[in-house]
């Protein structure tokens, strides 16, 4: 049975030597996340905070910050799986006759096991109060330049106004009073897309907070799913078991019934506020902007609830660790479109939309450049900033094979290719404005004489077979 919550989770990860308890008092201003971020450079443990100055609530960190701990809260190994099971789903045919239906049964039973549930009541309708306040939560200051305290691991709940189809998304929240906070969800987010909708027929958008939902459904608000899919729908693909819901007692939302707590209210774009600066997973302080004011309504959450947090600074931190779970899961759905594509990576130290890296088996002159463009094309990838294209026999993950590939396998004016004026991360401290900037491709793969490559190609160094066999069979002799 899948992860139920995130006290299941905990006990999981002490069984794995993966999670610490701080026992001494600590304070949620600056010394929690100093904490975190060390251990998290030294690729230290989880840690649940349990004397939190001035709060009854522990604090958890660092829970998704290994491949280990992902392992466990997802349980797999292999994280392609994910996406695998999207593409088998869209290659479904409906049944036509009983005989069809009879053979589709296995796989329709599997794809209704994905789907949420509602439920009446769950462990985090225990306590509810339209009374509620920021102020009870012990919400982290991270970095002293910080505007202040800042909400960065919860799970913001919207609905798309019109297809009525949900979204979760992990935008940071900045707390400005006890009922008040702004909403860093930036132009090319699914929930700011919501809000715009809302905002087009002059009303609020009802937003749901959820701090602390099981691992799959954390997981599913960060990943960048296709348009249309219900990230609720995605978390029960993601735990092949459909994850519990219950409705707001404030807000017309639906939220996982498993969660620590839920901050219900809405988001309301006639009141804009500057919001930030914030030291982001850039390493750099993003400036202030203007965002949307979100108002708390109400609050419901568990008697014992854990108040799940996460830390950001310049790589490599907890993120990271999400963001290449996300590469893995995603492959297949590349795959999809692109079939030419072998393997992908975005390394952890380009912050996840500054750098990528796909490898393809080329079989055309110009395909690299037409990989690219697709790329550019899919979602959230028209936001990377840099990407590389290499041949089948490179290691994407190996950034010494890539960089090997660059230096011998790409000519600068001829195999680069810059566009100007094109989306970019709204964090991104190059682009010359906000949210517009330019991109770069790089074509490393082998070139042809029909891409104006007239040498003769060089041939790759390498030991012959029988030399091969030969120290194979004679390593243990050499005493090395």
């Amino acid at each position: 049975m899948p992860i139920q919550d995130i006290h299941e989770f905990v006990k999981e990860l002490e069984k794995g030597e993966e999670l610490k308890r701080v026992k001494i008092e600590v304070d949620s201003d600056l010394e929690i996340a100093e904490i975190l971020r060390r251990e998290m450079y030294a690729n230290g443990p989880a840690i649940l905070f349990e004397n939190v100055k001035g709060y009854d609530m522990p604090v958890l960190g660092n829970a998704f910050g290994s491949m280990k701990r992902l392992e466990i809260g997802l349980e797999m190994t292999d994280f392609t799986e994910i996406g695998q099971r999207i593409v088998d789903m869209t290659k479904m045919d409906i049944p036509s006759g009983f005989l069809n239906k009879i053979k589709k049964l296995p796989e329709l039973s599997k794809m209704t096991a994905s789907f949420p549930k509602s439920e009446s009541s769950g462990p985090v309708t225990e306590i509810t109060s339209t009374s509620a306040s920021f102020d009870e939560l012990p919400i982290l200051k991270s970095w002293p330049n910080d505007a202040g305290r800042f909400i960065t691991l919860g799970l913001v709940a919207t609905k798309h106004p019109e297809t009525r189809v949900r979204n979760l998304g992990v935008y940071r929240i900045q707390i400005i009073d006890k009922t008040h906070a702004l909403m860093h969800w930036q132009k090319h987010k699914r929930g700011a897309h919501h809000g715009d909708i809302s905002k087009d027929k002059g009303e609020k958008i009802p937003t749901a907070i959820i701090i602390g939902g099981e691992p799959a459904t954390v997981f599913s608000s960060i990943a960048p799913v296709p348009e249309g899919l219900d990230k609720y729908l995605f978390a029960g693909i993601t735990r092949k078991e459909g994850i519990k819901t219950v409705k707001c007692k404030t807000i017309d939302l639906d939220v996982p019934a498993n969660a620590e707590i839920v901050l219900e209210g809405y988001v309301d774009h006639a009141d804009i506020r500057d919001e930030g600066p914030f030291g982001d997973h850039t390493g750099y302080y993003t400036p202030v902007e203007p965002y949307p004011t979100f108002t708390l309504t109400g609050i419901m959450r568990r008697k014992d609830p854990i108040y799940v947090t996460t830390v950001v600074g310049k790589p490599i931190l907890e993120d990271a660790y999400i963001g290449k779970v996300i590469e893995r899961s995603f492959l297949p759905l590349i795959r999809m479109f692109h079939p030419e594509v072998i393997d992908f990576s975005m390394p952890p130290s380009g912050w996840f939309q500054g750098f990528a890296i796909v490898s393809i088996k080329k079989r055309y002159p110009g395909q690299a450049k037409k990989i690219m463009m697709g790329l550019w094309g899919m979602g959230q990838l028209s936001l990377t900033k840099t990407l590389v294209v290499v041949d089948e026999d490179i290691n994407v993950q190996d950034i010494n094979d890539v960089i090997w590939a660059i230096t011998t396998r790409a000519d600068a004016a001829r195999d680069t290719l810059i566009i100007n004026n094109t989306p970019t991360d709204t964090l991104d401290p190059a682009s010359p404005l906000v949210n517009l900037g330019s991109k770069m491709g790089i074509d490393a793969t082998q070139k042809t004489k029909e891409e104006g490559y007239e040498r003769e190609i060089q041939k790759q160094v390498k030991v012959d077979k029988k030399t091969e066999n030969l120290v194979n069979s004679k390593w243990s002799d050499y005493n090395l």
